[in-house]
Formats: structure tokens, C-alpha cells, sequence
């Protein structure tokens, strides 16, 4: 509003005026409110003061419109210039008070969605459901790929009448109630409101002569068998979208989609973490000791891994580029293959072997054994601390 703007207000008007309280304070809100703020204190002032509601309290339908003709300004943003330059005093000729119809306006901007949609009637036409399905793969499928087919239960549309839910030959005709509207007029008080037609619940059509096979659902159960592409490098989590193969939409509306969830079973001898293969690899006492060479399984076949000498229980060997390729799926490269030796103490030895195990023992040092001196020394010194 420009500040040079200049407002008459007549003698009848100033009296109207002097009686309205702000409008703000109608709603119980900042001067500086949001639009959101002004809209949410509304709905809630209207709720509680609905001549419905309240039918035997005579001031509810006055506070009812004057929560109503405060929201119709503040949430007008040209009005609420005029009000904040200039008071009530700067909305007369505009319309303040619902002499344009503000009132059927404003309610239905902030009720819309409880009150029939809006006013404005719902599309029957419905997208399907998304379907989820859980595949299960061994760790070998999910590294490699695979390309598996499931079958699945679904909605599809009807063959018979093509999804029109009409007998062949014949079609949908107007509903007598709303007379294809999809919706009817409502008296609630002093105002009317639309709703969605209860007999058709929307469509605006009525079905008199439904097809057999689906019932009048335009839609039928059964089962599908589809392929699926599954990328090498998938893991547990990992999902593949089958567009449009989910359920059918309603009245012609497009399918959903199905969501194929993969699902890698525990291997017998790998374990995963990303792109990276463990396993375990149990070596004898001697290979320990002395060092050797051993077979290790890869997803790719066997390899060697040399054992050094003096390898203790749960040193890790890295295998570089034996584990998952995941470049199809996550962008990255190729994972390792890790092996953690686990040295296998021997058992069922013979009167001979534990005469040479003593005697080894027996001569046996300190120093070669030094994880074990270190443990005792410090057993040594922590009791000597409490005594």
C-alpha cells in the first residue's frame, strides 16, 4: 500500500469499527505470525467454536465468523497490509467481513482437505501398489550376479474387460445420486459443503452390469513370473527396482512397481563386510612355528599363502583383489580377501609325541616364549602390589 493512501471511512463504519477487536487477538497470535501459524490457529478456533458443534451456546456462530474474518485478512496478504498500515479502518471497500464471499473462501482453503478434498472431488484413477519381494541368494550368486526368475502374487488387469469392471459390451453409466459429479452438497448450519458422492464414493460412475471374472473390480489375482537382473557385487539390503511391475492401478491408472530385496545367506566359510571377503584358517602348531605353505579357498578358486615363521594365532593376511567386485553397484573396485590364521592346538597324541613335547617344553626359554613371560611377570607384579 502506498503511504501516501488515504481512507474515508464513514460515521455508520467508525461505529462498526470501534466494536471489532483486532484481529490478532482473535487468534491469539504475533503480529509477525506466518501465513502456516495464522492458518493453524484458525483451524483450531474454528473447531472449537462450530455452530455445529456447540448448538446450544448463541455465541459460537459470532466467534465461529469472527475467527473466520480474521483469517480471511491475515492470510490475504494485500488486506493484511492495509490492516497493519491502517487498522479495520483500511479494509473498508475490500471486501472485509465476507462481503465478496471471503467466508466460503477462507473455510474451504483451511478445511479443504477434512471437508471432501477441497470441494474439488478426488480422481478415481489410482496408481497400484508397490510390491516388495525378498530374494535370497548364496554370498557365490550375489558376487557373480545371477539372473534368477521369481514368481509373484498380483493384481493385474482384468483380460475380460480391460479393467472397466463392466461386462463386455457394456460400460459404466452416470451415478443417479450425484449425476456424475462424483460429489453432493452437504447443508452443514448456515453453510453448504461438498462431499464425495456416498454411492459412488467418487467415480461419478456406476457399474449395473459387472464383468464375472473380476467381480466389477477391473482388476484380478495371479501369479507372475518375471526375470530378474541381479548385478554382480548385490549384498544384503541392496533392492532392484521392476518398474510397472507391481500391482495394477485402479480405473485405469498406472502399476506400481516391485521392489526385488536382496537377501545373501551366511556362507560356511566367508563372512562379508563391504567389498572385503574373512575367512579363518586353521594351521598346525609347526606351520606356526616353523613357517610353510598352505592352499587357501577364493571365490575364484584356490591360492597359496605362505605361513612365516613365528606366525601367532590371529595375525591377518591380505589377499589383494580376491574379494567382492562391486563396481556395478557402488561404484567402487574390487575388495581383499582376508585370512586369519588361527594356530590348532593338537589333539589325541600319542605316549611318544607328549614325551617330546615335554622334552621341548623343558628346554624350551623365555625369550621363546615371550607373550607368555610378559604375562606372568606382569601376574608377578600385580600381586606383589596388592600384598
Amino acid at each position: 500500500m502506498n503511504p501516501g493512501f488515504c481512507v474515508r471511512v464513514s460515521e455508520e463504519s467508525k461505529r462498526n469499527m470501534a466494536t471489532k477487536r483486532d484481529y490478532y487477538e482473535v487468534l491469539g497470535v504475533a503480529r509477525d505470525a506466518s501465513e502456516q501459524e495464522i492458518k493453524k490457529a484458525y483451524r483450531r478456533m474454528a473447531m472449537k467454536h462450530h455452530p455445529d458443534r456447540n448448538p446450544d451456546d448463541a455465541g459460537a456462530e459470532d466467534k465461529f465468523k469472527e475467527a473466520s474474518e480474521a483469517a480471511d485478512v491475515l492470510m490475504d496478504g494485500q488486506k493484511r497490509d492495509a490492516y497493519d498500515q491502517f487498522g479495520h479502518a483500511g479494509l473498508e471497500g475490500q471486501g472485509a467481513g465476507f462481503g465478496g464471499g471471503g467466508f466460503s473462501s477462507i473455510f474451504e482453503d483451511v478445511f479443504g482437505d477434512i471437508f471432501s478434498g477441497g470441494g474439488r472431488g478426488r480422481s478415481q484413477v489410482q496408481r497400484g501398489s508397490d510390491l516388495k519381494y525378498i530374494l535370497d541368494l548364496d554370498l557365490e550368486e550375489a558376487v557373480r550376479g545371477t539372473n534368477p526368475k521369481i514368481k509373484i502374487p498380483a493384481l493385474v488387469e482384468c483380460h475380460e474387460c480391460v479393467g472397466s469392471g463392466a461386462k463386455k459390451g457394456t460400460s459404466a453409466v452416470d451415478c443417479v445420486q450425484c449425476a456424475g459429479m462424483g460429489q453432493v452438497t452437504v447443508r452443514q448450519g448456515f453453510f453448504s459443503i461438498q462431499q464425495t458422492c456416498p454411492r459412488c464414493r467418487g467415480a461419478g460412475k456406476m457399474i449395473t452390469d459387472p464383468c464375472k471374472k473380476c467381480r466389477g473390480q477391473g482388476r484380478i489375482e495371479e501369479q507372475k513370473t518375471l526375470s530378474v537382473k541381479v548385478p554382480p557385487g548385490v549384498d544384503t539390503g541392496d533392492r532392484i527396482r521392476l518398474a510397472g511391475q507391481g500391482e495394477a492401478g485402479a480405473n485405469g491408472g498406472p502399476a506400481g512397481d516391485l521392489y526385488v530385496q536382496v537377501n545373501v545367506r551366511a556362507h560356511a566359510i566367508f563372512t562379508r563386510e563391504g567389498e572385503n571377503l574373512y575367512c579363518e584358517v586353521p594351521i598346525s602348531f609347526v606351520d606356526a612355528a616353523l613357517g610353510g605353505e598352505l592352499e587357501v579357498p577364493t571365490l575364484d578358486g584356490r591360492v597359496s599363502l605362505k605361513i612365516p615363521e613365528e606366525t601367532q594365532t590371529g595375525k591377518m593376511f591380505r589377499l589383494r583383489g580376491k574379494g567382492v567386485n562391486v563396481t556395478q553397484v557402488r561404484g567402487g573396485g574390487i575388495g581383499d580377501l582376508y585370512c586369519r590364521v588361527v594356530v590348532e592346538t593338537p589333539v589325541k597324541l600319542s605316549k611318544k609325541q607328549k614325551e617330546l613335547l615335554r622334552e621341548f617344553d623343558g628346554e624350551s626359554e623365555a625369550k621363546q616364549s615371550p607373550k607368555r613371560s610378559t604375562w606372568f611377570e606382569g601376574v608377578k607384579h600385580f600381586i606383589d602390589s596388592l600384598t
